[in-house]
Formats: structure tokens, C-alpha cells, sequence
């Protein structure tokens, strides 16, 4: 039965790939001037909860991460760790392993680990950016309980030569660079882009989780301070550098390469509660990251076809080194990760009129990670070498009928069949529909629900000592509805809006555990209910004299409870909010324009979030809520030979103490300044 029902989902996707493609739908990587347009959605985004990330949002200020560009942008959590440290992003009060993120198409997250760290990927490499919110994930990808990130490049359209560079120089000795060379005629687009960011990172912060007694002459406490501390240990050193090379045809037919290269050396900075001195331990991270897509785009009338084959590599270093005396350093841990994917995948579109798309994925990869952490266990100096060597195969395909029968209504359904190992999945069905009610004002409603599972990651099954090869897939339903609405006046102004109300039950929620044996391990024992409300808005006025007001909002409410079973009789989890997890979170954005002159103001706040999943916040248990402001200045300059943009930064403009993980300080009030220049051939 099993074997039948996945060869038939191979069967529809040969009919699929056939023929495929709606005209409106065929991207044929031509990039023309941004224009506003209120009328029927696409046919492939019919009952889908989408963001897509305005381009200035991405280049606005290029030495932000896609965590920082989210954070601003998006009613997604951005859960950071530090200034150039781990961030992960999560949606709908689910965890960083329940959002998926592609790019060029190519599944990015780690298999070992199951997330992606969004710090490690520089918003001057994205060119596309679109959230894809709970049920909506499954039109590109399964694994996504809480939903999926969308990035990808495009050629830069460029005749002859071009070139840019920018300089930036920021507070705590923090310099960044960024170079981007490109070249392009009527067949080919080549471009090559490098960021390098290094910094010290020292900067000052007040630390609440110590306190300093003053005494008086007879040793008597008569007062007591907060002590001002460094971020001791918290240097990096980031390159980036992206080649890309396109060809077209001019006759349909165009094969791109991506090549993304990583080189990160971090350190990781002492904790608040850390007593000892930094010069007597070295804690460093380091990373070395390939990803390679090679691609090629088939285009003809009512149909497309796009192939590509990825490669991708991962080599993480992890170094804890004490002082045990005379200045000699020992090392205490030593971990190192080796991880390796081949994939390729398929996918067309095959557009039968203006009522009917049929679109077909197939896609398969293969992983081989090898994980051993060599680490002193004894007073002795004894040595263990603990870890993994597995591989893990996994196959998704998936088919979708989409179908307008007027103009007003529009209706999706997909399936979705995975094979994690030699487990076959059941069929992930996901059913959308939207209709407009109010053509003036684009008003429409749209709803939908899924199915969803997500496997467990490499470490969960094998990782020594803990791992747990009984783990169950995570499992789920998710519903959504919701509507949105567009209005405007050319030239004077557009306001746009969506609010959307979702639900979401997930059984067998993984949650790592302590045994009696003094490890942790991973247990199915959670069932999460997961609810709430996202609401975005958008808008712009053009006022006289070319000035220009531009506003963009986000809100969310993410209660997500905890209702399973207790673990045991002192388990007070029950009906909580899980740990890290912001009830409330909201952005605004703004930008006020004139001429060649660019003011913007950005704001975020995330509600407290609990560290312990009683919710108990007798001790540390709470991280209090916060609000960030940032503005920035910038003034476009043109020459003869040249264009040159200058531009003033400054972040958390009211110098906020905040936490975004407990004893992981946030730095204060900071500075950059930005010089780019575009030559003109």
C-alpha cells in the first residue's frame, strides 16, 4: 500500500513535469522598475499567509544580518544570543527546528542540528526575502510546523562592467566591508560579492546578575552597586563571498551557478554570572560553509521547467581551553562536525488556462554528518572520544492543483509525500481557498489547513552520549484565515493590510531532558497548542515637494501552551507558555524621504519571555520585555565619475538593557557610519 500510493505521487509528477508553468507565474529573471498594482493575486499565492520583505528592508542598512533585517520587519521571534552569536528565528510560538529556510531553492537548514543561524547570512547576499506563515510552508517545503524563510539572488542586470563598494566603521572598533563586481551583456550576468566583518566586540553593559558591596571602616555593608563590565572574549571575524554566474539563451533556456563561501572565527563571550578571568580560558567557535547550486531554467508558453543539483559542506569547530596553571592552556573540549549533502530536485509548472496551474517538486538529498567531541572526563587527563557517523536519505515530493473558477475565487490543494530514512511519511495534504468580497478595495478573505510533520534531527537520534533513536516525527494540524486589503491613489498614496487568525495542535514535541545517568536526553512528551493573531500594514504618502512618508507595522499574539502529560509529579509545566516564547511582539518602520536625503526609524518590542517552562521566575526564570529603537541618516551623492552615498547609523537609540537570552548581554547605544561608492564607467 505504502509503496503504491508513493509511486503514484511519481506518476503525477511526471505528468506534472511534462508540461508546466502559468505565463503569469514564468520568472524570467528580468528585473524591471517597481510599480504598484491592485488586482488579482497570482495564481501560485492563492489562500497563502505571505510577507515579502520590501527590497529596501534588505539594503537598507547592509551590515545587518537577515536576523536583524527580521527582527524589524517581520512578527517572527528572533531569538538572539549576543552581537555576532547564534540567531534563530521561529513562528507561531514554535521552535527554531520548526522553521525551514531555502535558498536559490536549496534547503539550508543544518541536519545535525535541525536550524539555521541567521547571523551567519548577510543581507547584502539576498536580493528576495518572503516569510511563508504556518500551512502556507507547505507549497515549498515539509518540516515547517511553525513555517518557512524564502531567500534567493537574481542577476544583476547589468550592461559592461559595474562596481560598489562600502566602507563601514562602527562603535567597540567594529569595521565592515562590503565590494560587489558585476558584469553583464545580452547572454551573460556574472557577479561576484564580498563582506568581511571583524570587531572586538568589548562593549560595556551594566551586569544586574552580580552586585558589588560597598563597606564602611568596621567592614559594615552600606551600600551595594551594579558593576559595569566588558564583553570580555566576544571577538569575530566574518568573510563572506558569493560568485554567481548566469547564462541565458534569449530562446527560454538559462543555467545559473551559486557558490557561497563561509569563513567564521568567533569567540564566545563570557556569560554575566562567569566570576573567572577571560585571559585564563579561550571558548571559540569556528566555521567553514560551501553551498554550490547549479541550475537551469526551461521556459516555453504554458510551461516551465527548472533542475538544479546542490552540494553542500560544513566543517564547525568548537574549543573550550583552560589555564590549569604556569600559563598552560588544556583543552577541556574539543568538538568537531564534518557535514555533507548532495541533492538535486525538479520542479515545474504547467499552466492550463487562466482557470487551471498544476505544479510538481521532487526533490532528494542525501546527508552524511560526522560529529566526535574529544573532551577530558577525568582529573587524570583521561581522554574520551564521543559522537556519530551516520548518513540519512530523504525524498520529498509533492503536487498541486491550483484553480480560479472566476475571476474572484480561488481555490489550492497540495500534497506532499516525504521519506525521512526508510520511513515514508503520510500524505501531507494542505487546502487553501480566497475570494475578493470588494474589487474597489482589493478586499479579500482566505483561509486554509495542513497537515505537517517535522523528523527528528541527527543529534536527537544519535548524538552520544543521549541520543534517542526512538524518537517519534513531530506531528500536527494547522488552520488559518484571515484577510487582507489594498487601496490607493497613484501618486498620493496606498495603504495595504492583513490580519490572520491560526491554530495549531503539535503532538510529540521533542524536549531534550536530564536522565538519572547525569546527561541529557530527548523525549516525545509535550503536546503544544499553539494560537494567536499576525497583523502587518503598510503605508506610503507622496506629499508635495518630493517628500515622501513611508510606514510599515507588525503585530502578533502567540500564546503557546504546553498540554501534555506531566513527566512527573513535580512537573508544573503544564498549561504554560513555553520557554522563550514572546506573548506579544510587534515593528514599526518608517521612512521619511526627500529628494536624495533618506530619514528612517525602526522600532521592535517583544514581551517578557519565561526561561523555565514552569514559568516559575522565583530565580532568573523571566527575561523582561524590551523595546529597540534605531535611526539612520543617508544622502546620495552624484559626480560625473561617480555615485557616493553617505549614511549615520545609530542603534538602540535610547541605550535599552535588554536580554534576548538569559546571562547573554545586548550592547548600548552604538554608532556606524557607511561610505559606499558606484563607479560610473
Amino acid at each position: 500500500m505504502v509503496k503504491s500510493r508513493f509511486i503514484l505521487c511519481i506518476l503525477l509528477f511526471v505528468l506534472c513535469v511534462t508540461r508546466s508553468s502559468a505565463i503569469g507565474d514564468i520568472d524570467k529573471d528580468v528585473e524591471i522598475s517597481e510599480v504598484t498594482v491592485y488586482g488579482r493575486r497570482p495564481m501560485k499565492e492563492i489562500g497563502t499567509q505571505l510577507t515579502k520583505l520590501d527590497s529596501m528592508a534588505l539594503k537598507e542598512n547592509i551590515a545587518l544580518s537577515m536576523a536583524d533585517v527580521l527582527a524589524y520587519n517581520s512578527s517572527i521571534f528572533v531569538k538572539n544570543h549576543g552581537r555576532a552569536t547564534l540567531s534563530t528565528v521561529s513562528f507561531r510560538g514554535t521552535s527554531a527546528s520548526h522553521t525551514q529556510v531555502t535558498w536559490n531553492g536549496m534547503k539550508i537548514n543544518n541536519p545535525m542540528l535541525g536550524m539555521t543561524d541567521f547571523s551567519m547570512i548577510p543581507s547584502y547576499f539576498i536580493d528576495d526575502a518572503s516569510l511563508l506563515h504556518g500551512t502556507s510552508s507547505v507549497n515549498e517545503v515539509g518540516g515547517g510546523l511553525g513555517g518557512s524563510v524564502k531567500l534567493s539572488t537574481k542577476p544583476a542586470q547589468n550592461e559592461d562592467f559595474g562596481l560598489q563598494y562600502i566602507q563601514g566603521i562602527g562603535s567597540f572598533s567594529t569595521f565592515d566591508e562590503f565590494l560587489r563586481l558585476t558584469y553583464g551583456d545580452q547572454h551573460w550576468q556574472v557577479s561576484t560579492r564580498a563582506v568581511f566583518s571583524s570587531s572586538p566586540n568589548d562593549y560595556e553593559y551594566y551586569n544586574r546578575d552580580k552586585k558589588i558591596n560597598v563597606y564602611d571602616e568596621d567592614m559594615n555593608i552600606i551600600d551595594q552597586y551594579y558593576p559595569i563590565e566588558r564583553n570580555k572574549s566576544g571577538a569575530f571575524k566574518d568573510l563572506h563571498i558569493l560568485q554567481e554566474v548566469y547564462y541565458n539563451t534569449g530562446k527560454g533556456d538559462c543555467i545559473g551557478l551559486n557558490a557561497w563561501y563561509i569563513n567564521s572565527n568567533r569567540e564566545l563571550a563570557m556569560l554575566t554570572v562567569d566570576y573567572g578571568d577571560d585571559t585564563q580560558f579561550d571558548n571559540r567557535q569556528r566555521e567553514e560553509t560551501f553551498r554550490g547550486v547549479l541550475s537551469w531554467k526551461h521556459i516555453r508558453k504554458s510551461w516551465k521547467l527548472k533542475a538544479q543539483a546542490v552540494y553542500l559542506h560544513t566543517w564547525l569547530a568548537y574549543d573550550y581551553k583552560r589555564d590549569i596553571g604556569n600559563g598552560n592552556m588544556a583543552s577541556m573540549t574539543s568538538s568537531r562536525s564534518n557535514i555533507n549533502t548532495i541533492s538535486s530536485q525538479v520542479d515545474s509548472e504547467y499552466f492550463l488556462n487562466d482557470k487551471w496551474l498544476f505544479t510538481a517538486t521532487l526533490s532528494a538529498n542525501q546527508h552524511f554528518v560526522y560529529s566526535h567531541d574529544k573532551a577530558i572526563i577525568s582529573q587524570e587527563g583521561n581522554n574520551a572520544i564521543v559522537g556519530y557517523d551516520k548518513g540519512r536519505f530523504e525524498m520529498s515530493g509533492s503536487i498541486s492543483a491550483k484553480w480560479q473558477p472566476v475571476k474572484r475565487l480561488g481555490l489550492s490543494l497540495v500534497l506532499r509525500e516525504e521519506i525521512i530514512g526508510e520511513q515514508l511519511s503520510p500524505i501531507i495534504p494542505a487546502f487553501f481557498i480566497d475570494g475578493v468580497l470588494f474589487e474597489p478595495a482589493n478586499l479579500m478573505l482566505k483561509a486554509s489547513v495542513s497537515r505537517n510533520f517535522r523528523a527528528p534531527t541527527l543529534n536527537d537520534l544519535y548524538t552520544l552520549p543521549g541520543g534517542n533513536p526512538e524518537l517519534r516525527n513531530e506531528r500536527g494540524w494547522t488552520y488559518d484565515a484571515g484577510m487582507s486589503f489594498a487601496i490607493g491613489r497613484d501618486h498620493i498614496y496606498s495603504l495595504r493590510g492583513s490580519v490572520s487568525w491560526f491554530e495549531s495542535f503539535i503532538h510529540d514535541w521533542i524536549l531534550w531532558l536530564p536522565t538519572t545517568q547525569g546527561f541529557f536526553s530527548p523525549r516525545n512528551i509535550k503536546d503544544v497548542h499553539a494560537y494567536g493573531i499576525e497583523a502587518q500594514g503598510n503605508l506610503v504618502l507622496h506629499l508635495p515637494k518630493d517628500w515622501t512618508i513611508d510606514l510599515n507595522g507588525t503585530f502578533s499574539w502567540t500564546p503557546s501552551i504546553n498540554e501534555g502529560e506531566p513527566v512527573s509529579p513535580a512537573d508544573k509545566s503544564i498549561g504554560m507558555q513555553l520557554p522563550y516564547v514572546p506573548e506579544y511582539s510587534s515593528s514599526v518602520v518608517g521612512r521619511l524621504s526627500w529628494r536624495d536625503w533618506t530619514f528612517m526609524y525602526k522600532w521592535c518590542y517583544y514581551s517578557e519571555r519565561y526561561t523555565m517552562s514552569s514559568n516559575d521566575i522565583s530565580f532568573s526564570g523571566k527575561l523582561p520585555e524590551y523595546f529597540m529603537s534605531n535611526i539612520s541618516l543617508e544622502k546620495l551623492l552624484s559626480f560625473k565619475y561617480l555615485d557616493l552615498s553617505l549614511k549615520g547609523v545609530i542603534n538602540n537609540l535610547f541605550n535599552e538593557e535588554y536580554l534576548s537570552v538569559l546571562s547573554r548581554p545586548m550592547p548600548g547605544i552604538n554608532f556606524e557610519i557607511f561610505v559606499g561608492i558606484t563607479p560610473k564607467w
